[in-house]
């Protein structure tokens, strides 16, 4: 099913959609198709710097930066609503231009709408300060005040609910925002955009430059009025961005890549194991940031875990997006599809054996890479340390849970982990072992939004989620009060005391 799409997509900045500066454009692809959807306005340092001077003057003179909370809020319930209105053809958009199947993006941008309600409802409840009083003398007290123009940069995966995860705590909180969406997955930002605009928020206050990383995107991470950029994507464009940004000592958030481990122990639920391995690794693509694309099997069990692996692999429906059958799409971008493609083959070199699905010629279009297992891996392969980002899941054993914790750890990321056993005190031991941010137990990859989301090591710098999101996006100010005359010490005053008892 193919939605309406409009021929061009522009800039939103300063409360209009125009083109960019210099006029120019790029294509649009569909990884279903490989054939072109539209063209897309290509942001310059110019555009970015139209919008920060939008940003800035909506939050320093416009209404926004003075806007009372309640009033600021009604906005972001607004944009909650017409999200809920329009949530189909969200869905299909994303869907048509990502290559993620029709089930899985419905249920997203659901959450989409939930991120904006979510953080309106924690300013109203958490973003609280705190009081101390000192004897009868003093009070201190802490207010968090906006920090100003935040620069957001997000990725291709779930661009949509990742697009508000971000937009909605830096709104709520009373920042103006520019959006740099990922140049593969352009439609839904700027349908948000005209949400946006429905919504009737003053000009500046969300603005979005279409663009690629190395123009657009640096621009807005240089620019000297953009105080916070929080950035989605691949580690080693976290580093630049963080370079670039150093001079103006700018406020970071960084979630990073991922590789993160799965670990079965023989005495686990086998069947819920199997499912959310399954999960966690082909769901959306393979093209999750927290994917279990590690799986380490104890030995006992190595031989019928891969035994129904396979089956399963076997038995996913690879097809339309569209289709609401679909399981796995086609991979986002040819780019991204010839990566992939090469870690396969490195995977052949280094001596694992590559066990996939056959794909039919229907196949043959799209940017498909069929669901795979990589077995006979070792901990040190390419394919078991660098991040794959596609439905390919690398296959190990372990003997005992010491070794699984030094194989889980002999890694540069530390995004998520997932433990399987019903010994529920091994399974605590472990999680506390394994280093990252994020671990599940007895679990698939569920989600809180009043638990901080972020990673350790390679994987990341800081985390969003719940108040934990005010850290980065508020300005911590603490006020002391004096209660009473208190002593001061008077600097200047005992010299001219002694001169004045000297003449008498």
């Amino acid at each position: 099913m193919k939605p309406e799409i409009k021929e061009m997509i522009q800039h939103y900045i300063d409360g209009q959609f125009v083109s960019g500066h210099k006029g120019d454009f790029f294509v649009n692809v569909n990884p279903y198709t490989n054939e072109k959807i539209n063209s897309v306005s290509e942001g310059t340092k110019e555009d970015i710097n139209l919008a920060a001077k939008a940003a800035k003057e909506a939050f320093k003179q416009g209404p926004w930066g003075k806007m009372k909370q309640e009033k600021r809020l009604q906005y972001i319930y607004k944009i909650a609503d017409l999200i809920d209105r329009d949530v189909e053809e969200i869905s299909l958009l994303e869907s048509y231009d990502t290559g993620l199947p029709i089930a899985q993006t419905r249920k997203m941008v659901g959450r989409a709408a939930d991120n904006f309600r979510f953080y309106a409802e924690m300013v109203k409840n958490r973003m609280s300060g705190e009081a101390y009083h000192v004897d009868d003398e003093f009070m201190n007290y802490t207010i968090q005040k906006p920090v100003g123009v935040a620069g957001l940069i997000t990725p291709w995966n779930a661009p949509f609910m990742l697009e508000t995860w971000k937009i909605a705590p830096a709104l709520a909180t009373g920042n103006t925002v520019i959006l740099k969406p990922a140049e593969w997955s352009p439609l839904t930002a700027n349908k948000l955009a005209e949400l946006v605009d429905e919504a009737g928020l003053p000009k500046g206050v969300f603005n979005v430059v279409h663009g690629f990383g190395e123009t657009a995107g640096a621009s807005l991470v240089a620019h000297d009025d953009v105080q916070l950029i929080s950035f989605t994507g691949e580690t080693k464009t976290g580093s630049e961005i963080m370079r670039n940004g150093a001079a103006s000592l700018k406020r970071f958030s960084m979630e990073l890549g991922g590789k993160s481990p799965i670990i079965v122990f023989d005495d686990c639920d086998f069947e819920r194991a199997l499912d959310a391995c399954v999960w966690g690794i082909f769901s959306f693509n393979g093209e999750r940031c927290t994917a279990n694309s590690r799986l380490f099997l104890q030995e006992s069990v190595k031989d019928e875990f891969v035994a129904r692996l396979k089956e399963r692999v076997d038995n996913i429906i690879v097809g339309d997006p569209s289709d609401p059958d679909t399981e796995v799409g086609p991979l986002i971008h040819t780019e991204h599809y010839e990566n992939v493609k090469r870690y396969l083959q490195i995977a052949v070199d280094e001596g694992a054996e590559v066990y996939t699905q056959a794909l039919s010629a229907s196949h043959k279009k799209g940017n498909f890479v069929a669901p795979t297992l990589l077995l006979n891996v070792k901990n040190d392969m390419t394919v078991a340390q660098e991040e794959i980002f596609g439905p390919v899941l690398s296959v190990m054993t372990f003997k005992d849970e010491q070794e699984v914790i030094e194989y889980a750890n002999d890694i540069k990321y530390g995004l998520a982990g997932y433990v399987w056993t019903n010994d529920m005190k091994k399974g605590l031991r472990v999680a506390n072992a394994v280093e990252a941010g994020m671990l599940w137990v007895n679990s698939q990859n569920v989600r809180d939004l009043r638990i901080p989301f972020g990673g350790s090591k390679n994987s990341g710098i800081g985390r969003e989620g719940g108040h934990y999101a005010f850290e980065f996006y508020t300005e911590m100010k603490v006020v002391h009060v004096a209660l009473a005359d208190h002593h001061i010490q008077q600097f200047g005053k005992k010299k001219q005391s002694l001169q004045t008892e000297a003449k008498h």
